[in-house]
């Protein structure tokens, strides 16, 4: 697991243009008829661009609804503008399961930014789901996003879910985007992948949480599959970052050095920001939970590369310790990029 700061070749795929005019590469053209949603019920939008040979290899359709039926396929598109009374919510497209609540105008320092909460109908995903979500933050919008709930990840025979989330966030925009953390259940396999095309003048504040199972049930690392990219790249197309997670429990250890170290719960907070130098933001962010948190919490603060930003891990078995720790990591950078605290969350 580790930052990357250039993308691993390819193999060589079919080409499919996107909407905004730029390509992306799928495994398979054999899309399943569109009656109805047009190109975003099509596999080239839906599919991840690429998916990780850790979690293709069980690729295959469940006996009971196969990839694309109705009802796993969800879609969500949503765009924030700036105008004289701060940020809105300017386009918005759902396909169940995915939704949103209305955005929500709650922290009074702040009364320009609106929480929007992320949403899916289902109870989790099973084999086959694949979800989509894009959102647009257009220049000097302010923007919070979500989820509802944790995302569980259901056992499965054949086959694996997916969701990709693509974030444009315009010059001068502010954004942060904190979904709960992701519950892989006793064979599960699932690929999620995050990415972003970030203004160098503006900033993203993003994290990310992943159990090894159903802690309450004593359910540790027995999915088959975790794999997921959190990839920030420039406008120009430039690279700027590349975590990589693949987790595969039964296949190689997932408990050593360099990996989980026998811990539970595996957080990471990215900032990538133009407002405070890299150095010492990473300084302060440490400082802070070392202060807080002492030999509780086993974490690691870093520099990105090209001085764009820092990125936090944190590992532990107290779910509500990392909990706290990532809510006081991330109020922690809005504080000190903002000048304002964060509002209270209800999620700890």
């Amino acid at each position: 697991m580790t930052i990357e700061t250039a993308m691993t070749p390819m193999d060589e795929e079919t080409d499919i243009p996107r909407e905004n005019g730029e390509s992306t590469t799928v495994e398979s053209t054999d899309d399943l008829p569109a009656p109805y949603g047009g190109y975003r019920v099509s596999a080239s939008h839906y599919e991840p661009a690429r998916v990780p040979q850790e979690v293709s290899r069980f690729a295959g359709d469940p006996e009971s609804l196969r990839v694309g039926s109705p009802g796993k396929v969800g879609v969500l598109q949503l765009t924030f503008s700036r105008n004289d009374r701060g940020t809105e919510l300017t386009k918005h497209y759902q396909k169940s399961p995915l939704q949103i609540m209305r955005p929500l105008y709650f922290d009074p320092l702040r009364p320009d930014m609106p929480y929007t909460m992320l949403m899916t109908a289902g109870g989790g995903l099973v084999s086959g789901d694949r979800h989509r979500t894009d959102v647009i933050c257009g220049p000097d919008s302010a923007a919070h996003l979500t989820t509802q709930a944790f995302t569980k990840v259901y056992r499965m025979e054949i086959g694996y879910a997916a969701a990709t989330t693509n974030l444009t966030i315009e010059a001068g925009a502010f954004v942060e985007f904190l979904p709960d953390p992701v519950i892989p259940f006793a064979d599960s396999r699932y690929y999620q992948r995050t990415a972003v095309v970030l203004d160098p003048t503006a900033t993203l504040i993003a994290g990310e949480t992943v159990y090894a199972g159903r802690l309450a049930r004593d359910e540790r690392h027995v999915f088959d599959v975790y794999a997921s990219d959190f990839e920030v790249r420039r406008p120009d197309g430039t690279i700027v970052a590349l975590d990589r997670v693949r987790l595969c429990p039964k296949d190689t250890e997932v408990n050593g050095l360099a990996v989980l170290g026998g811990f539970d719960v595996l957080a990471m907070l990215y900032v990538l920001t133009p407002l405070i130098a890299a150095t010492e933001l990473a300084d302060r962010l440490h400082s802070a939970l070392s202060e807080a948190y002492g030999t509780d919490l086993l974490f690691g603060v870093s520099v990105l590369p090209g001085e764009s930003g820092v990125w936090l891990r944190m590992l532990g078995n107290d779910t509500i310790l990392i909990a706290r720790a990532s809510v006081l990591a991330a109020g922690f950078v809005h504080e000190l990029l903002t000048g304002n605290p964060a509002p209270a969350s209800r999620k700890c």
